[in-house]
């Protein structure tokens, strides 16, 4: 181990002994385990020693110039780079904007980061013997894979102006961090580039300007590793299409780097199998250039935040606690380590805090000045459709790693942690939700139980009292299809029972939440692609699973989706279901119910476009002693182009009389 930190250090000084000035290192990357945290973490075995564990602090400056100050954990002020280099981080990410001030030199926000500032940054990270890893965005302003905008400098320009704009503008920056002997590790071509670059969309010019940006890198920091970055990895495909256009196009790189934030991204194995897939098929080394997970779901600067607890559509894989946080850390650690060519992690804006606890409009005032809230007003002239709207405070404060008075928080340890393992008396951290669902004409009983969540992330049962009286209770029956929330302690902390008062359904597995298809049948008529049972959480109406189809072809989309249900009570039910999706171009899609083989009822439904759910019901359907009621959808799309695709989610078969 000791061997890794004198080798970074001669490689540091080697570095700034070339050429510009030289910066005097303090190397205080711990060579040995922290002793005395109270944060479990188990150790991540065989980790590199020289695996990247980086923090990307971009909005440190904008936040010291709105009063911030850090401290270390004995409580004293301290460079916030000293105490991230104390507890394990290795690397310091930082995103550089062109020009991200308008005509009279207001700052965009979100740290107001130029070349200038990143400068700054890597001086305080090499003094303390880290390196830089340098995110160009390639725009003014935030680059994500929902925009991708070209500098207003550079908006008049053809492809070949604009990627020789790109080469001179990456070497120049360059040129200045090394001239300030600065230590640069990494650069980063482009930001979440998942389908633009610069405002180009053609791949063809998107490598052309990647290209362009490499032999940058190559001239000035020929040792530095040049990386791609792109979002999404629980989408099927999408790594390797990107990887082979970057191949096909032959733009020199050696690291796949990828975001992986676990409300959205998809599972950890799944992560593991995307990476595996392009470092043993493409040859590139891998890493995750961006995660992070909530400390506590409450906002601390007036400003709501990107997640909380009351963010629907998320996967909570951990509770939002420190301990929680550092667990994720820890996993996402120990994925990437654990896959062919596994290099890094990198935390994203572990030092991003509020600005002042006092009130919304002190804060406001500090967020226009120096650029430390996501946005300000004053980028609304660049970005009009996102942050013109929707400026403010930081959108992040409750994932940084450090709490609202600068204090560091024990997670942050977890970087150095995962090294030797910190395996403490496991503790309750949280209680998990209790989600129950009654039949508005049965019995509310309440468990005397409820699932903590363990400091070592797993679960046991413990004593609950709820705070619930019977009046509030006996509401519930009469207030018809609702959801109720419910308090309670357990272990001294906070519980929480949400409960459904629903209509009893008939239908089993009717959400796919078994994660199989089974009691619920297919027949598919055209022979598509893909007809199966996804988990994929942001493409569900509700819970986590939901029944996907899609194909390539036209006509091919063509199949029912059913369930058949014996020994109904003899009166009369509805059928519900719920369908999205599009590209699907001339097209018959309808509910339908079957009473012995009858048709009992149809109605019609639409796909349009992703995440617009189409929520249709059969009605009406009489049903007598012992027959059999089978309900479905039948999805015919001839495609708008080629195929079409979908998702279909919760049938309901409920009662009416």
């Amino acid at each position: 181990m000791k061997k890794r930190w004198i080798a970074l250090l001669a490689a540091a000084l080697m570095l700034l002994g070339c050429t510009g000035k030289t910066i005097g290192v303090e190397n205080v990357i711990p060579t040995a385990k922290i002793e005395g945290s109270s944060l479990y973490v188990r150790k991540v075995e065989d980790l590199p020693d020289d695996f990247i564990m980086g923090m990307d602090a971009s909005a440190v400056i904008a936040e010291e110039q709105s009063g911030v100050k850090y401290y270390n954990f004995a409580g004293e002020e301290q460079d916030v780079f000293k105490t991230l280099a104390e507890n394990g981080i290795t690397h310091i990410r930082v995103r550089v904007w062109n020009d991200p001030y308008d005509k009279d030199g207001h700052g965009y926000g979100g740290g107001n980061c130029d070349v200038e500032k990143a400068i700054r940054i890597g001086e305080r990270a090499t003094k303390y013997g880290m390196r830089l890893i340098v995110d160009f965005h390639y725009s003014d302003f935030w680059a994500d894979p929902g925009k991708q905008m070209v500098p207003l400098a550079w908006k008049d320009m053809d492809i070949d102006e604009k990627s020789d704009a790109l080469y001179k503008f990456t070497l120049d920056a360059l040129k200045q961090m090394k001239r300030e002997g600065v230590a640069v590790g990494m650069v980063q071509l482009g930001n979440e580039t998942n389908s633009a670059l610069c405002g180009e969309s053609g791949f063809e010019n998107i490598a052309k300007l990647m290209k362009a940006g490499s032999r940058a890198v190559r001239k000035v920091y020929p040792d530095a590793l040049v990386a791609v970055h792109i979002a999404n990895p629980e989408r099927e495909g999408a790594y390797d299409g990107f990887a082979k256009k970057l191949r096909t196009f032959e733009v020199d790189y050696d690291v796949f780097a990828s975001s992986y934030y676990p409300y959205w991204h998809g599972t950890l194995d799944n992560l593991a199998n995307v990476l595996n897939g392009i470092a043993e098929k493409y040859d590139k080394k891998v890493m995750v250039m961006e995660t992070s997970y909530a400390f506590t779901g409450a906002d601390t600067d007036f400003s709501g935040n990107t997640i909380s607890d009351e963010t629907a559509n998320i996967v909570k894989a951990y509770p939002f606690t420190v301990q929680g946080q550092a667990n994720s850390v820890r996993d996402v650690i120990d994925t990437v380590a654990h896959v062919k060519n596994g290099i890094g992690v990198v935390y994203w804006e572990g030092t991003w805090i509020t600005v002042g606890t006092n009130s919304r409009e002190e804060n406001r005032e500090k967020w226009e000045k120096y650029g430390s809230g996501w946005a300000s007003s004053y980028g609304g002239s660049y970005d009009p459709k996102d942050a013109g709207k929707y400026y403010g405070g930081c959108a992040v404060d409750n994932q940084a790693m450090f709490g609202p008075d600068g204090n560091p928080l024990e997670s942050l340890k977890v970087w150095n942690l995962v090294r030797y393992g910190n395996e403490v008396e496991p503790r309750a951290d949280a209680i998990a939700d209790t989600v129950l669902a009654f039949d508005l004409k049965g019995t509310v009983e309440l468990p005397e139980t409820a699932d903590a969540i363990l400091t070592s992330n797993e679960t046991v049962p413990v004593p609950v009292v709820w705070n619930v009286t019977e009046d509030e209770i006996a509401k519930m029956y009469t207030g018809g299809v609702k959801t109720y929330e419910i308090r309670g302690l357990a272990e001294g902390l906070p519980a929480r029972a949400l409960i459904s008062m629903v209509n009893f359904n008939y239908l089993k597995n009717y959400g796919f939440e078994d994660g199989a298809l089974d009691p619920w049948q297919t027949e598919d008529r055209g022979g598509a692609d893909q007809l199966y049972v996804e988990n994929k959480l942001t493409d569900s109406l509700n819970g986590t699973y939901h029944m996907h189809f899609w194909s390539a072809k036209q006509d091919s989309v063509d199949f029912s989706l059913f369930q058949e249900v014996k020994d109904l009570p003899a009166g009369t039910y509805s059928f519900t279901i719920s369908i999205m999706g599009g590209d699907a171009g001339d097209a018959e899609i309808y509910c339908y119910a079957l009473v012995d083989g009858a048709e009992a009822g149809r109605t019609p439904m639409r796909i349009t476009s992703y995440g617009n759910w189409d929520t249709q019901t059969v009605g009406g359907i009489a049903v007598g002693d012992g027959q059999t009621v089978t309900v479905g959808v039948s999805v015919r799309c001839t495609g708008a182009g080629n195929g079409a695709w979908g998702k279909i989610d919760d049938g309901l078969l409920n009662r009416q009389d």
